[in-house]
Protein backbone atom coordinates (compact mmCIF):
# COMPACT_ATOMS: atom_id res chain seq x y z
CA UNK A 1 0.00 0.00 0.00
CA UNK A 2 1.83 3.43 -0.97
CA UNK A 3 1.15 6.05 0.94
CA UNK A 4 -0.95 8.44 -1.29
CA UNK A 5 -3.33 4.96 -0.67
CA UNK A 6 -4.05 6.41 3.42
CA UNK A 7 -6.22 8.59 4.75
CA UNK A 8 -4.40 11.56 6.78
CA UNK A 9 -7.15 12.62 8.76
CA UNK A 10 -6.29 11.81 12.53
CA UNK A 11 -8.42 11.28 15.69
CA UNK A 12 -8.74 14.00 18.28
CA UNK A 13 -5.79 12.77 20.04
CA UNK A 14 -3.41 12.27 16.83
CA UNK A 15 0.01 14.00 16.54
CA UNK A 16 -1.35 16.06 13.96
CA UNK A 17 2.28 18.01 13.99
CA UNK A 18 3.67 14.84 12.87
CA UNK A 19 1.69 14.36 9.56
CA UNK A 20 4.01 15.85 7.83
CA UNK A 21 6.57 13.30 8.98
CA UNK A 22 4.52 10.51 7.55
CA UNK A 23 1.99 9.97 10.16
CA UNK A 24 -1.57 8.27 9.20
CA UNK A 25 -4.73 6.69 10.58
CA UNK A 26 -3.39 3.07 10.29
CA UNK A 27 -0.18 4.42 12.15
CA UNK A 28 -1.92 6.19 14.94
CA UNK A 29 -4.31 2.62 15.29
CA UNK A 30 -1.18 0.61 15.06
CA UNK A 31 0.16 3.07 17.88
CA UNK A 32 -2.63 3.02 20.10
CA UNK A 33 -2.01 0.36 22.53
CA UNK A 34 1.33 2.51 23.54
CA UNK A 35 -0.36 5.89 23.75
CA UNK A 36 -2.59 3.57 26.43
CA UNK A 37 0.57 3.04 28.18
CA UNK A 38 1.29 6.90 28.26
CA UNK A 39 4.12 6.49 25.62
CA UNK A 40 5.01 9.38 23.25
CA UNK A 41 5.26 8.65 19.26
CA UNK A 42 7.81 10.08 17.24
CA UNK A 43 9.75 9.45 14.10
CA UNK A 44 13.48 8.18 13.76
CA UNK A 45 15.28 11.08 12.25
CA UNK A 46 19.27 10.27 12.88
CA UNK A 47 20.64 7.33 14.62
CA UNK A 48 23.94 7.85 16.02
CA UNK A 49 26.01 5.31 19.05
CA UNK A 50 22.89 3.93 20.79
CA UNK A 51 21.32 7.34 20.88
CA UNK A 52 18.58 8.52 18.67
CA UNK A 53 17.27 11.81 17.67
CA UNK A 54 13.37 11.58 17.69
CA UNK A 55 10.65 13.83 16.21
CA UNK A 56 7.22 14.36 18.02
CA UNK A 57 4.31 16.52 18.48
CA UNK A 58 6.19 18.48 20.97
CA UNK A 59 9.28 19.04 19.17
CA UNK A 60 12.79 16.54 18.51
CA UNK A 61 14.22 15.02 21.51
CA UNK A 62 17.25 13.28 21.90
CA UNK A 63 16.23 9.48 23.74
CA UNK A 64 18.38 6.04 24.51
CA UNK A 65 17.72 3.09 22.16
CA UNK A 66 19.66 0.23 24.61
CA UNK A 67 16.35 -1.44 25.26
CA UNK A 68 15.47 -1.85 21.25
CA UNK A 69 19.15 -3.23 20.80
CA UNK A 70 18.81 -6.89 20.39
CA UNK A 71 21.35 -9.04 18.73
CA UNK A 72 20.04 -9.24 15.47
CA UNK A 73 21.49 -6.38 13.33
CA UNK A 74 17.62 -6.03 11.08
CA UNK A 75 15.76 -5.62 14.38
CA UNK A 76 17.99 -2.34 15.68
CA UNK A 77 15.88 0.44 15.47
CA UNK A 78 17.16 2.86 12.99
CA UNK A 79 16.36 5.97 10.48
CA UNK A 80 12.84 5.71 9.49
CA UNK A 81 11.13 4.00 12.62
CA UNK A 82 8.15 5.20 14.10
CA UNK A 83 8.85 5.05 18.15
CA UNK A 84 7.74 4.20 20.96
CA UNK A 85 9.47 6.66 23.75
CA UNK A 86 9.03 6.95 27.87
CA UNK A 87 9.65 10.81 27.83
CA UNK A 88 9.01 10.33 31.83
CA UNK A 89 12.55 8.38 31.85
CA UNK A 90 15.86 10.48 31.89
CA UNK A 91 17.15 10.35 29.75
CA UNK A 92 13.82 9.45 27.39
CA UNK A 93 14.19 6.01 26.25
CA UNK A 94 12.75 4.17 23.45
CA UNK A 95 10.71 1.42 24.56
CA UNK A 96 9.79 -0.24 20.92
CA UNK A 97 8.91 0.75 17.64
CA UNK A 98 6.08 0.23 15.58
CA UNK A 99 6.15 -3.21 12.72
CA UNK A 100 7.62 -1.45 9.66
CA UNK A 101 5.90 -1.60 6.40
CA UNK A 102 9.38 -1.48 4.13
CA UNK A 103 12.43 -2.04 5.10
CA UNK A 104 15.87 -1.26 2.94
CA UNK A 105 18.40 -4.14 3.45
CA UNK A 106 21.51 -4.81 2.26
CA UNK A 107 24.38 -7.58 2.62
CA UNK A 108 27.50 -6.16 4.85
CA UNK A 109 31.03 -6.38 3.97
CA UNK A 110 31.64 -8.72 6.92
CA UNK A 111 32.91 -12.00 6.57
CA UNK A 112 29.93 -13.43 8.72
CA UNK A 113 27.70 -11.92 6.23
CA UNK A 114 25.29 -10.03 8.48
CA UNK A 115 22.27 -8.01 7.35
CA UNK A 116 22.31 -3.80 7.62
CA UNK A 117 19.18 -2.12 7.89
CA UNK A 118 19.53 1.35 5.91
CA UNK A 119 16.02 3.12 6.26
CA UNK A 120 12.81 2.07 7.31
CA UNK A 121 9.04 2.58 5.69
CA UNK A 122 10.49 3.62 2.62
CA UNK A 123 8.21 4.56 -0.29
CA UNK A 124 10.29 5.66 -2.53
CA UNK A 125 13.69 4.59 -3.76
CA UNK A 126 16.20 7.15 -5.16
CA UNK A 127 19.41 5.33 -6.79
CA UNK A 128 21.42 8.22 -7.83
CA UNK A 129 23.65 7.01 -10.45
CA UNK A 130 26.30 9.98 -11.56
CA UNK A 131 26.76 10.90 -15.60
CA UNK A 132 30.51 11.69 -14.94
CA UNK A 133 31.30 8.64 -16.35
CA UNK A 134 30.82 4.67 -17.80
CA UNK A 135 27.36 4.00 -16.75
CA UNK A 136 27.74 0.92 -14.40
CA UNK A 137 24.84 -1.15 -15.26
CA UNK A 138 25.32 -4.01 -13.26
CA UNK A 139 25.69 -1.57 -10.07
CA UNK A 140 22.95 -0.38 -11.21
CA UNK A 141 20.93 -3.78 -11.43
CA UNK A 142 22.33 -4.21 -7.64
CA UNK A 143 20.63 -1.26 -6.43
CA UNK A 144 17.14 -2.15 -7.91
CA UNK A 145 17.18 -5.80 -6.77
CA UNK A 146 17.36 -3.93 -2.97
CA UNK A 147 14.96 -1.70 -3.78
CA UNK A 148 11.93 -4.16 -4.94
CA UNK A 149 12.75 -6.51 -2.23
CA UNK A 150 12.18 -3.63 0.21
CA UNK A 151 9.16 -3.27 -0.68
CA UNK A 152 9.68 0.66 -2.02
CA UNK A 153 9.12 1.75 -5.67
CA UNK A 154 12.36 2.65 -7.20
CA UNK A 155 13.45 5.53 -8.94
CA UNK A 156 16.74 6.14 -10.76
CA UNK A 157 17.78 9.63 -10.73
CA UNK A 158 20.92 9.92 -13.31
CA UNK A 159 22.62 12.96 -11.61
CA UNK A 160 24.67 16.04 -13.52
CA UNK A 161 23.06 15.96 -16.70
CA UNK A 162 24.58 19.43 -17.10
CA UNK A 163 27.91 17.78 -17.97
CA UNK A 164 26.37 15.88 -20.90
CA UNK A 165 25.52 18.57 -23.25
CA UNK A 166 24.76 16.80 -26.38
CA UNK A 167 21.03 16.06 -26.04
CA UNK A 168 21.22 12.86 -28.02
CA UNK A 169 23.73 11.37 -26.21
CA UNK A 170 22.10 12.19 -23.22
CA UNK A 171 19.01 10.18 -24.35
CA UNK A 172 20.91 7.51 -25.36
CA UNK A 173 22.04 6.88 -21.59
CA UNK A 174 18.72 7.98 -20.31
CA UNK A 175 17.32 4.52 -22.96
CA UNK A 176 20.25 2.33 -21.83
CA UNK A 177 19.30 2.50 -18.23
CA UNK A 178 15.54 1.96 -19.07
CA UNK A 179 16.50 -0.81 -20.84
CA UNK A 180 18.27 -2.24 -17.79
CA UNK A 181 15.49 -1.03 -15.14
CA UNK A 182 12.10 -2.06 -16.37
CA UNK A 183 8.94 -0.73 -14.84
CA UNK A 184 10.75 1.69 -13.09
CA UNK A 185 11.09 5.66 -14.13
CA UNK A 186 14.42 7.49 -15.09
CA UNK A 187 15.00 10.92 -14.25
CA UNK A 188 17.67 12.84 -15.97
CA UNK A 189 18.50 16.01 -13.84
CA UNK A 190 20.84 18.71 -13.02
CA UNK A 191 21.15 20.34 -9.48
CA UNK A 192 23.33 23.31 -11.06
CA UNK A 193 20.77 24.55 -13.61
CA UNK A 194 17.60 22.94 -12.09
CA UNK A 195 16.73 20.38 -14.97
CA UNK A 196 14.48 17.67 -13.57
CA UNK A 197 13.78 19.07 -9.99
CA UNK A 198 10.33 19.66 -10.32
CA UNK A 199 9.56 16.22 -11.91
CA UNK A 200 11.32 14.64 -8.66
CA UNK A 201 9.71 17.18 -6.48
CA UNK A 202 6.48 16.05 -7.76
CA UNK A 203 7.61 12.27 -6.98
CA UNK A 204 8.85 12.53 -3.39
CA UNK A 205 6.31 15.03 -2.17
CA UNK A 206 4.40 11.76 -1.45
CA UNK A 207 5.56 9.94 1.20
CA UNK A 208 8.93 9.24 2.48
CA UNK A 209 12.11 8.55 -0.24
CA UNK A 210 15.33 7.21 0.42
CA UNK A 211 18.50 8.71 -1.49
CA UNK A 212 20.48 6.02 -2.40
CA UNK A 213 23.89 5.43 -4.13
CA UNK A 214 27.94 5.62 -4.22
CA UNK A 215 29.99 8.57 -3.40
CA UNK A 216 30.36 11.12 -5.29
CA UNK A 217 27.07 10.75 -6.95
CA UNK A 218 25.68 14.08 -5.88
CA UNK A 219 23.25 12.51 -3.15
CA UNK A 220 24.12 15.79 -0.95
CA UNK A 221 24.02 18.37 -3.90
CA UNK A 222 20.68 16.72 -4.91
CA UNK A 223 19.10 16.74 -1.11
CA UNK A 224 20.05 20.08 -1.12
CA UNK A 225 18.33 21.04 -4.30
CA UNK A 226 15.17 18.69 -2.92
CA UNK A 227 15.29 20.96 0.64
CA UNK A 228 15.88 24.41 -1.12
CA UNK A 229 18.91 24.74 1.03
CA UNK A 230 21.97 24.33 1.89
CA UNK A 231 21.18 21.65 4.37
CA UNK A 232 23.68 18.85 3.27
CA UNK A 233 27.64 19.33 3.63
CA UNK A 234 28.92 19.57 -0.32
CA UNK A 235 32.92 18.57 -0.34
CA UNK A 236 34.80 18.91 -4.31
CA UNK A 237 34.35 15.55 -6.06
CA UNK A 238 38.10 15.20 -7.98
CA UNK A 239 37.69 16.09 -11.80
CA UNK A 240 40.07 13.27 -12.89
CA UNK A 241 38.23 10.03 -11.61
CA UNK A 242 34.61 11.60 -10.12
CA UNK A 243 35.48 10.48 -6.64
CA UNK A 244 35.41 12.38 -3.48
CA UNK A 245 35.16 11.91 0.31
CA UNK A 246 31.62 11.06 1.84
CA UNK A 247 30.02 14.04 2.39
CA UNK A 248 26.94 12.35 4.45
CA UNK A 249 28.37 10.30 7.55
CA UNK A 250 24.61 9.21 8.81
CA UNK A 251 21.11 8.66 7.93
CA UNK A 252 19.12 11.49 8.22
CA UNK A 253 15.48 11.92 7.77
CA UNK A 254 14.25 15.40 6.79
CA UNK A 255 10.83 16.92 5.80
CA UNK A 256 10.89 18.67 2.66
CA UNK A 257 8.99 22.28 1.87
CA UNK A 258 7.01 20.48 -0.90
CA UNK A 259 5.40 17.38 0.94
CA UNK A 260 7.36 14.61 1.83
CA UNK A 261 10.69 13.32 4.03
CA UNK A 262 14.11 12.49 2.71
CA UNK A 263 16.48 9.97 4.06
CA UNK A 264 19.86 10.85 2.63
CA UNK A 265 22.44 8.20 3.32
CA UNK A 266 26.27 7.81 3.57
CA UNK A 267 27.93 6.54 -0.03
CA UNK A 268 27.78 2.86 -0.46
CA UNK A 269 30.67 1.26 -1.44
CA UNK A 270 29.29 -2.11 -1.26
CA UNK A 271 25.98 -3.11 -2.22
CA UNK A 272 25.84 -6.94 -1.09
CA UNK A 273 22.55 -8.56 -2.19
CA UNK A 274 20.39 -9.88 1.61
CA UNK A 275 17.82 -11.86 0.47
CA UNK A 276 16.60 -11.07 -2.50
CA UNK A 277 15.93 -13.12 -4.46
CA UNK A 278 12.10 -11.47 -5.61
CA UNK A 279 13.84 -8.37 -6.10
CA UNK A 280 16.35 -9.58 -8.35
CA UNK A 281 13.48 -11.39 -10.20
CA UNK A 282 11.59 -7.99 -10.43
CA UNK A 283 14.70 -6.45 -11.84
CA UNK A 284 15.03 -9.22 -14.62
CA UNK A 285 11.69 -9.70 -15.10
CA UNK A 286 12.17 -10.20 -19.21
CA UNK A 287 14.08 -13.40 -18.37
CA UNK A 288 11.78 -14.52 -15.61
CA UNK A 289 9.48 -14.54 -17.94
CA UNK A 290 11.15 -16.38 -20.71
CA UNK A 291 12.25 -18.91 -17.86
CA UNK A 292 8.21 -19.49 -17.98
CA UNK A 293 8.60 -21.01 -21.25
CA UNK A 294 11.23 -22.88 -20.91
CA UNK A 295 10.75 -26.91 -21.50
CA UNK A 296 11.61 -28.09 -18.30
CA UNK A 297 10.40 -26.24 -15.28
CA UNK A 298 14.16 -26.36 -13.26
CA UNK A 299 15.87 -25.51 -16.54
CA UNK A 300 19.63 -23.33 -15.50
CA UNK A 301 19.56 -21.75 -18.94
CA UNK A 302 23.06 -23.05 -19.56
CA UNK A 303 22.59 -25.97 -22.20
CA UNK A 304 19.26 -27.51 -22.10
CA UNK A 305 16.78 -28.75 -25.02
CA UNK A 306 14.01 -26.20 -25.44
CA UNK A 307 15.59 -23.80 -23.39
CA UNK A 308 13.75 -20.04 -23.98
CA UNK A 309 15.93 -17.70 -22.33
CA UNK A 310 18.76 -19.40 -24.52
CA UNK A 311 16.61 -18.92 -27.90
CA UNK A 312 15.96 -15.37 -26.84
CA UNK A 313 19.85 -14.75 -26.48
CA UNK A 314 20.25 -16.82 -29.86
CA UNK A 315 17.86 -14.65 -31.76
CA UNK A 316 19.08 -11.44 -30.01
CA UNK A 317 16.32 -10.73 -27.98
CA UNK A 318 18.38 -11.00 -24.95
CA UNK A 319 21.87 -9.63 -24.52
CA UNK A 320 24.81 -11.88 -23.06
CA UNK A 321 25.69 -8.87 -20.38
CA UNK A 322 22.10 -8.86 -19.30
CA UNK A 323 22.16 -12.94 -18.75
CA UNK A 324 25.48 -12.79 -16.89
CA UNK A 325 24.43 -10.23 -14.58
CA UNK A 326 21.31 -12.42 -13.30
CA UNK A 327 23.62 -15.10 -13.31
CA UNK A 328 26.08 -13.63 -11.49
CA UNK A 329 23.13 -11.91 -8.77
CA UNK A 330 21.16 -15.07 -8.38
CA UNK A 331 24.65 -16.98 -7.61
CA UNK A 332 25.30 -13.90 -5.00
CA UNK A 333 21.89 -14.32 -3.58
CA UNK A 334 22.07 -18.01 -2.95
CA UNK A 335 25.09 -17.95 -1.15
CA UNK A 336 24.53 -15.37 1.29
CA UNK A 337 21.31 -17.62 1.88
CA UNK A 338 22.97 -20.27 2.33
CA UNK A 339 25.42 -18.77 4.99
CA UNK A 340 22.01 -18.20 7.10
CA UNK A 341 19.76 -21.07 5.97
CA UNK A 342 21.40 -25.05 6.72
CA UNK A 343 18.88 -26.50 5.11
CA UNK A 344 19.26 -24.84 1.58
CA UNK A 345 23.32 -25.34 2.07
CA UNK A 346 22.38 -28.91 2.27
CA UNK A 347 20.20 -28.24 -0.81
CA UNK A 348 23.03 -26.66 -3.10
CA UNK A 349 25.58 -29.25 -2.05
CA UNK A 350 23.40 -32.01 -3.21
CA UNK A 351 22.82 -30.03 -6.42
CA UNK A 352 26.61 -29.39 -6.88
CA UNK A 353 26.93 -33.48 -5.98
CA UNK A 354 24.21 -33.86 -8.47
CA UNK A 355 25.57 -31.92 -11.51
CA UNK A 356 28.97 -33.32 -11.06
CA UNK A 357 28.03 -36.89 -11.33
CA UNK A 358 26.42 -35.92 -14.60
CA UNK A 359 29.17 -34.28 -15.68
CA UNK A 360 31.60 -37.27 -14.89
CA UNK A 361 28.82 -39.39 -16.23
CA UNK A 362 29.14 -37.26 -19.70
CA UNK A 363 32.93 -37.67 -19.63
CA UNK A 364 32.94 -41.33 -19.01
CA UNK A 365 30.41 -41.75 -22.07
CA UNK A 366 32.62 -39.40 -23.98
CA UNK A 367 35.93 -41.29 -23.14
CA UNK A 368 33.96 -44.88 -24.49
CA UNK A 369 33.01 -43.55 -27.62
CA UNK A 370 36.86 -42.19 -28.34
CA UNK A 371 37.99 -45.94 -27.46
Amino acid sequence: MNSSDRSTHTTPSSPDSLIPYGWDTEWDNTFAPYAEQGLVVGRVVRVDRGLCDIVTAEGTLRADTALVTPRDPLKVICTGDWAAVDTVADPPLVRSYLPRRTAFVRNTSSKRSEGQILAANVDHAIIAVPLTGDLDLGRIERFLALAWESGAQPLIVLTKADLVPDPTALSYLVDDVETTAPGVQVLAVSAADGEGIEILQAVVAGGTSVLLGQSGAGKSTLANALLGAEVMEVQAIRDVDGKGRHTTTTRNLLALPGGGVLIDTPGLRGVGLWDAESGVGQVFSEIESLAEQCRFHDCAHEAEPGCAVLAALEDGSLSQRRLESYRKLIRENQRILAKTDARLRAEIRRDWKMKGAIGRAAMEAKGRKLH
